[in-house]
């Protein structure tokens, strides 16, 4: 993947799945611009959008906190892991999402023959596992996520790639921040 200049870079260690999933869920308020309705239920909101990259070994924790951001967007029932399938897609209101593993992916080529190039759209929230499997194909995404095994637990680096990557990821930094006791 073609990485170009980083616009803000934060690291985390998540020490157990609570925090990851805390932090899909923390992912998911900023990148679907989620607002309470009428009735109390979250909702997508006019800024949501924009693409979301992880790369991590397997078992490094990236499907589980795909299922935390799906589940913080509204998406119910099981949500299944696209390793086989390449592509899960869900829609939330008016917001469409998209899950995609290039895992089994040989040849960079493959996702373009695969037809994915026409889901990457400003309307839809794009969350793709294993992009480094697309080579340089691929633009860069608003945010690129690495997840690595710790003793305990997983570290995460996130990469703000995009001035929306920098917006959610400037927004998580004091979330976050808020967050952590004195």
């Amino acid at each position: 993947m073609a990485m170009h200049t980083v616009l803000l870079k934060i690291e985390l260690d998540l020490p157990d799945e609570m925090a990851t999933d805390m932090l899909g869920q923390q992912l998911a308020q900023l990148a679907a611009d989620l607002m309470v309705d009428t009735a109390g239920t979250l909702i997508p909101g006019p800024d949501a959008g924009g693409r979301i990259h992880l790369k991590g070994e397997l078992g490094a924790g990236k499907t589980s906190l795909v299922r935390s951001f799906l589940r913080q967007c509204g998406v119910t029932g099981r949500i299944k892991s696209p390793s086989y399938a390449l592509l899960e897609s869900y829609a939330v209101s008016n917001l469409y999402l998209y899950h995609l593993d290039f895992y089994r992916f040989s040849d960079p080529s493959e996702w373009l023959d695969a037809g994915f190039r026409d889901i990457l759209r400003d309307n839809a929230l794009i969350l793709i596992e294993w992009p480094e499997r697309a080579a340089d194909l691929l633009s860069d995404p608003d945010i690129f996520i690495e997840l690595t095994y710790l003793p305990a637990g997983r570290h995460a680096t996130l990469s703000a790639l995009t001035e929306k990557g920098l917006k959610w990821l400037t927004a998580l930094t004091l979330e976050r921040a808020k967050l952590q006791p004195n």
